[in-house]
């Protein structure tokens, strides 16, 4: 018994062939309806079968909200006052513009090193099993136990205030 392929652009069946005048079991599938997502609404009928028959019932009705309803502009004249007022407001602005060009450089940098890490044969497997390794330690350290929980969130609270300067 050979077996044919019925390929679609959203579904494949197996049809049997059969050789002989036997009829075939695989039951008729009609096709699929088209799907539209131009529409304002969105509706989810479901089908329940109760003593009368087939009721339809709207599972799930949702609107597309329009830019009227929800008002979630930025201001770009108040952001560039603002960062200005921040700006004229510092002291160091060549210390700034140091780390700041120190910390793209540093990316960058960063970004050449992995690229010849990944060149490596072997060596990006070796990495990403040792990546691995530290996050199995990491959760059993850290995250497992609820003491070591706790623990872990007072260092990061004495981390939070050594970095703002409030310890």
């Amino acid at each position: 018994m050979a077996m044919t392929v019925a390929a679609s652009s959203s579904v494949a069946v197996m049809i049997p062939r059969v050789s002989s005048t036997q009829c075939s079991t695989v039951p008729y599938l009609p096709p699929l309806p088209p799907r539209s997502f131009g529409r304002s609404s969105f509706t989810v009928p479901l089908k329940l079968v109760s003593g009368n028959g087939l009721q339809k019932v709207e599972l799930m009705k949702t609107r597309a909200s329009s830019s009227e309803e929800t008002s979630t502009s930025i201001d770009t004249n108040e952001l560039f006052n603002d960062l200005k007022e921040k700006w004229d407001g510092l002291e160091n602005k060549t210390t700034v513009v140091i780390y700041g060009g120190g910390a793209i450089v540093a990316v960058w940098l960063s970004s050449i090193l992995v690229g010849a890490i990944n060149s490596v044969p072997l060596l990006p497997k070796f990495m990403e099993l040792v990546g691995l390794g530290y996050t199995g330690w990491f959760v059993y350290r850290y995250l497992l136990f609820k003491s070591s929980r706790k623990e872990l969130a007072e260092d990061i609270d004495s981390l939070k205030k050594k970095i703002a300067g409030t310890e």
